[in-house]
């Protein structure tokens, strides 16, 4: 296991590809609220086939994953705090950044904070508000497989039901929450909403990528559009059949955004 101090705090995370000598590019992605970098890779890293010379970091947040949090990581702002240390220890220049839902918000909080460095923003049904004053979307089932048998459970949060996205919800979400340390995490609950900016002044120039589903009941697509809406070279999609498991439900077209928003990434130079 691989590990990097921050604020105290000892970082756990994967790479994957290109060494930190030798590599081309770098980006840096954060997964979901009490999840960890599982859930991240498996979203990310199908698009970086045949992709040559890129360093790709995968984190886990404080109290989640086997990242250990000590009594002073209380809220959201603390974990941007700790997670913009992660990346100044583990990237030396220029980087890519992701988020996915909750690792979303935080990364528009880092890139807000690290505007010159940061070559390009991917977010992911990401999280844009606190709880209260979302504009939510309806969420629906629209398709459940003949073999899949219907729950209250999986009503309430799987618009596309498929033993794929079913097996995916068990590997990539269920396994990873059970690892979440629920200590930190009600003490981040008390203070979720965080008081970093999510886009530097003038907003993002660089290659941007907001994907939203139609569906989401959780995070919802409007805020997003309200907030990222007027970034330059932002390309915005919003999914139908597609809830706040979008990635997971419509992963032929995640990959293929994210491949699109790589590809523009990798037309800037890599300094």
């Amino acid at each position: 296991m691989a590990f990097v101090q921050s604020r105290g705090v000892d970082v756990h995370y994967v790479a994957y590809g290109a060494s930190r000598e030798w590599a081309e590019r770098t980006i840096v992605v954060l997964h979901g609220y009490t999840l960890d970098h599982r859930s991240a890779v498996a979203v990310f890293e199908p698009a970086f086939h045949g992709r040559d010379g890129w360093r790709r970091l995968y984190l886990d947040f404080p109290g989640m994953g086997r990242t250990r949090a000590p009594d002073w990581v209380a809220s959201t702002d603390d974990v941007l705090e700790v997670t913009a240390g992660a990346v100044d220890g583990l990237v030396d220049g220029p980087y890519a950044l992701a988020g996915i839902s909750f690792g979303g918000y935080v990364a528009a909080g880092v890139a807000a904070g690290d505007p010159d460095r940061v070559t390009g923003l991917a977010l992911v049904v990401p999280m844009v508000k606190d709880r209260p004053g979302r504009q939510l979307g309806d969420f629906a089932v629209l398709h459940r497989d003949v073999d899949v048998v219907a729950s209250d459970e999986l009503d309430q949060m799987v618009v596309v039901q498929t033993a794929t996205v079913l097996s995916r919800v068990r590997d990539e979400i269920d396994a990873a929450a059970e690892l979440a340390d629920e200590p930190v995490i009600e003490r981040i609950d008390a203070r979720y909403g965080g008081s970093f900016p999510l886009s530097a002044p003038g907003g993002f120039d660089k290659p941007a990528l907001v994907l939203v589903g139609r569906q989401d009941d959780v995070l919802g697509y409007a805020d997003q559009w309200s907030e990222y809406g007027r970034w330059p070279r932002a390309t915005f999609a919003v999914l139908d059949s597609a809830g706040h498991l979008l990635p997971l439900e419509q992963a032929a077209l995640t990959d293929a955004l994210v491949a699109d928003w790589l590809d523009r990434v990798e037309q800037l130079p890599p300094g």
